[in-house]
């Protein structure tokens, strides 16, 4: 459904990664984030769009979820363990352009946030390179 190209138009042999979410039960747990309400019809686009990831509901782990339901993606098992292929073989990548999107974002919802968030955009060692999203259907 999409593919990712180098600056030379070359599809390369990467595998590229993504945000996923962690939970691991502690009370120290956060995720930053913006809630947004959305209907059935929407939620199946969210679905289908998050394709490699499980939606999960978190709705009780929040403080205040005002008796609405809430949802986060969470990286699915294929997925998580397509990542730790890549890594092994030393194939996996972060998007520039994708990388720089979610740290506007998050400096968009204000200093608190940023800082919050920062620390988990980290890319751990895993090279950072400038690609073309291109959409295949």
């Amino acid at each position: 459904y999409k593919c990712y190209l180098d600056a030379e138009g070359r599809r390369p042999a990467i595998s590229v990664c993504f945000l996923d979410v962690d939970l691991d039960g502690s009370s120290e747990e956060r995720v930053n984030g913006v809630c947004l309400p959305v209907d059935a019809r929407q939620l199946a686009a969210l679905d289908l769009r998050e394709r490699n990831y499980d939606r999960i509901e978190v709705t009780d782990r929040l403080t205040d979820a005002s008796g609405v339901r809430v949802w986060a993606y969470r990286g699915s098992a294929d997925g998580r363990a397509r990542l730790r292929a890549a890594v092994r073989a030393g194939t996996a990548v972060i998007h520039a352009g994708y990388l720089e999107a979610v740290r506007a974002g998050f400096r968009a919802l204000g200093e608190a946030e940023w800082a919050a968030c920062a620390p988990s955009l980290d890319p751990g060692g895993l090279p950072v390179v400038e690609l073309v999203r291109r959409e295949l259907a």
